[in-house]
């Protein structure tokens, strides 16, 4: 397979440089690198670095879990309030 690979000019000199002080095609090195790459695992972020954005955004109640029955009622008991 043929791929073609744009290089910032410095970075293409650079590796030709390289490539030609070892005496390897520019071809070979670029496998090398791609296999040592892709032999790495996958970085994968964690749950808080996906969510940090809108972790502590939403003000509001932090137990709303533990007191949804208590909240509920409460809710309940406004509307009905409103309605009389």
């Amino acid at each position: 397979m043929t791929t073609t690979v744009k290089l910032p000019d410095k970075l293409e000199n650079a590796l030709r440089m390289r490539c030609a002080q070892e005496g390897r095609s520019l071809s070979e090195v670029m496998r090398d690198a791609l296999t040592a790459y892709l032999s790495q695992p996958p970085v994968t972020a964690s749950a808080w670095a996906l969510g940090e954005g809108v972790f502590g955004r939403f003000a509001g109640s932090a137990n709303l879990a533990e007191n949804r029955k208590n909240e509920w009622a409460d809710a309940v008991q406004a509307k009905q309030a409103r309605r009389s």
